[in-house]
């Protein structure tokens, strides 16, 4: 039995193109700010969530969750940033299966010596263009988008980073 497609409309379909424009966009901006500072934005996520810590730890499974990734995925962007020396990874004391990941004091200043550029970055192609009310409106459209569970059934509780 097949179900009939609903396509959306004429202005959905642009209203949806110029959410992936805008998205690409800003996405690019801190590609490339990122870049200069010999991260990627990927590294950049797992080192902010390190960050975000108290310990500047947390399970290889949390860091997955936060970043919104899944475990193999997690694993290997961690793998990559242990071979240049911004995180390494050990055991969990009371879980001999469980891995914790950890900021090395090199993730540190890595961190430490790309966020004035990032918050510029972050500021000039998005923050900037919007005045109070469209960052309210922005802001509430995306606590809706982001509180539903994604297509993969992952979590549903709000990220940041």
């Amino acid at each position: 039995m097949s179900a009939e497609t609903e396509w959306v409309s004429d202005d959905d379909q642009e209203l949806w193109r110029a959410w992936q424009e805008a998205h690409a966009q800003l996405d690019l901006a801190v590609q490339r700010d990122l870049r200069l500072a010999r991260l990627s934005h990927p590294d950049f996520i797992v080192l902010v969530q390190l960050t975000d810590q108290p310990s500047g730890a947390l399970r290889l499974g949390e860091l997955a969750r936060l970043a919104r990734w899944d475990r193999s995925r997690t694993s290997h962007q961690v793998t990559r940033m242990e071979g240049r020396g911004l995180v390494r990874r050990g055991r969990v004391d009371d879980d001999r299966r469980g891995a914790l990941v950890e900021i090395t004091p090199a993730g540190r200043r890595a961190i430490e010596a790309a966020s004035p550029s990032h918050v510029a970055t972050v500021r000039s192609v998005f923050l900037d263009r919007l005045d109070r009310q469209d960052r309210r409106d922005l802001r509430r459209i995306l606590d809706r988008l982001r509180s539903e569970p994604d297509a993969s059934g992952g979590s549903d509780r709000p990220v940041g980073a």
